[in-house]
């Protein structure tokens, strides 16, 4: 496979044509190789100074390969080849891609829905745990890893020698590791953040584990280095940068198709990277995932940009199949193929090069730490249920903040959904947040492009809690143009946390409403639809979706 393909049309190439020379002007590509943290203005300097690492990660990359490689030597004569990998945003989507991509099997617990993380506590005895965690206070990790640890005791397992830590230097989950023996501690760069830290160890260790080829990765990623770096016109980092933050007026809506592409889910890695870096100050570029012949593929909208992750080695360079109804209408089009470490490498500079042009930072997410603090405070004082709920078959109906989004208290669930959609505004997107089971209830998803053609409107789907590290960020801090449909549900099972006072479901239940609370008091409507009887409410909500259209 070539290293790395970029092709603009419309404004993505009337937006590089524009930007491009006062970019070379600037020097940009070069100072940012030379890790200049003025890139961003003077408010970004302090944040930027520390978290460039990412731009080239290979020394401290380079000498995990062994390492990682021995270790999984080591647990295959054990008869330990199944990984499970604990941790959210950053430290899961890209071991997820590059796991998929090799068809590498790998087993994520980014959820604290009880159901999900219950599914994944099964063959422990040839199981390994990464908790991956940049500190180790992130409550969706930490609680996994409680879970599991008990998992592997009460199967009679040491879970120190079954658990192999993803840290930063010094940080309490490195100290807790070397206190209680873990079987393996790798520390990451500490001047890389999250979601730029694929080509470190948080995306090199379990997918290395997993039985990936990570050194034909990184060197990937560093052949595309040299053309990323360079103060050219051609350069594609410069180029797809200016299509994501140059185009005037701004085309916020990003909608990335990946169907045809070999990089299985490269959208949803891109997806946090864009929205968290970009979505604030009331700015921000929203990513939705689409599958080709999806309703906004097929219409040209005045905000909108499309991605297409293409296979350069196909005949026709594309990702659709020909079919005249699966083709993108709209001439503003991105394409972009190549290898895995080279995407991952772009999209990181091109994204560092569009927070330059929209005047933010793209290296912090002032708005996530709100939901985790909604969250905690609801965890420590559950707040009484307040405010309007209608019962419709087996979906209870309820809103935050605007009450009139359920008139005369009589509403169903198609009317509830038809109500939402009215407050949608032309240049407006609809989220759909969904706090269950993105493995074992994945048909839910089906809505999606449901809504979009009901809608007119661009649509993303999010399971909770794992959006709320990503494109989260970008509801609260981005454009005030969005709509909120959040669905939660009762769990049949639930899990409780070992030696903390609450469960699974106090957890996502908090995490679910503290969201909706702050989104709330940002003036966004949301309309929640709480499934009382799990298999029955995700039927009706199907039901009722259809029923629109």
């Amino acid at each position: 496979m070539s290293s790395l393909s970029l092709t603009l049309r419309g404004a993505a190439r009337e937006a590089a044509d524009a930007q491009v020379p006062g970019l070379l002007d600037h020097e940009f590509a070069s100072r940012l190789a030379a890790k200049d943290h003025t890139l961003w203005g003077t408010a970004a300097e302090e944040e930027s100074a520390k978290r460039l690492g990412w731009v080239s990660p290979f020394a401290a990359s380079q000498p995990l390969v062994e390492k990682i490689s021995g270790l999984r030597a080591e647990l295959a004569a054990e008869g330990v080849d199944r990984v499970v990998l604990a941790g959210m945003g950053g430290s899961s989507l890209a071991p997820e891609v590059i796991c998929a991509t090799a068809g590498a099997p790998l087993v994520v617990l980014d959820s604290t829905d009880p159901q999900q993380v219950g599914a994944a506590l099964t063959e422990l005895d040839r199981t390994v745990l990464v908790v991956a965690s940049k500190s180790g206070s992130t409550v969706e990790t930490d609680s996994q890893r409680r879970i599991v640890f008990e998992a592997f005791e009460k199967a009679g397992i040491d879970p120190h020698e079954r658990t192999v830590i993803v840290t930063d230097p010094g940080s309490p989950l490195a100290e807790s590791a070397q206190k209680y023996g873990a079987r393996a501690i790798f520390e990451a760069d500490p001047t890389v953040g999250g979601r730029y830290s694929a080509l470190t160890a948080f995306g090199l260790v379990p997918s290395g584990l997993a039985g990936v080829d990570i050194q034909n990765l990184l060197d990937d990623a560093e052949s595309a280095h040299e053309i990323l770096t360079e103060d050219d016109a051609a350069n594609p980092g410069l180029q797809l940068g200016a299509a994501l933050g140059g185009t005037s007026p701004l085309r916020d809506k990003l909608v990335i198709t990946d169907a045809g592409s070999p990089l299985i889910g490269l959208g949803a890695w891109i997806e946090q990277l864009v929205a968290e870096s970009t979505g604030k100050e009331g700015t921000g570029v929203l990513p939705v995932i689409v599958a080709d012949g999806e309703p906004e593929l097929t219409r040209d909208a005045e905000d909108v940009l499309v991605v297409e992750i293409v296979d350069p080695d196909a005949e026709d360079g594309s990702s659709v199949d020909g079919d005249p109804a699966e083709t993108v209408v709209s001439p503003h089009v991105v394409r972009t193929g190549g290898s895995l470490g080279a995407q991952f490498l772009l999209w990181e500079f091109a994204t560092a090069v569009a927070g330059s042009l929209l005047g933010i930072n793209p290296f912090d997410q002032p708005d996530v730490e709100s939901a985790k603090a909604a969250a905690r405070g609801l965890l420590e004082a559950p707040a009484p249920e307040s405010g309007t709920a209608i019962a419709d078959g087996a979906v209870e109906i309820r809103v935050s903040g605007d009450e009139s989004l359920l008139s005369s208290g009589q509403a169903s669930v198609p009317e509830a959904l038809q109500a939402l959609l009215t407050r949608l505004p032309d240049n407006g997107y609809l989220a759909v947040m969904a706090y269950l089971d993105r493995l074992g209830e994945s048909q839910l998803e089906d809505i999606r492009p449901q809504l979009a053609a009901v809608s007119g409107r661009p649509v993303t789907f999010g399971w909770g809690p794992r959006f709320l590290h990503s494109t989260g960020q970008l509801h609260k801090g981005g454009p005030a143009t969005g709509v909120f449909l959040q669905i939660t549900a009762e769990a049949a099972e639930d899990i409780q946390v070992p030696d903390r006072p609450f469960s699974l479901s106090q957890l996502i239940s908090a995490q679910a409403h503290g969201d909706a609370q702050v989104l709330a008091g940002h003036g966004r409507p949301v309309l929640q639809l709480h499934l009382k009887d799990r298999q029955a409410g995700l039927q009706q909500v199907l039901d009722a979706v259809a029923a629109l259209s």
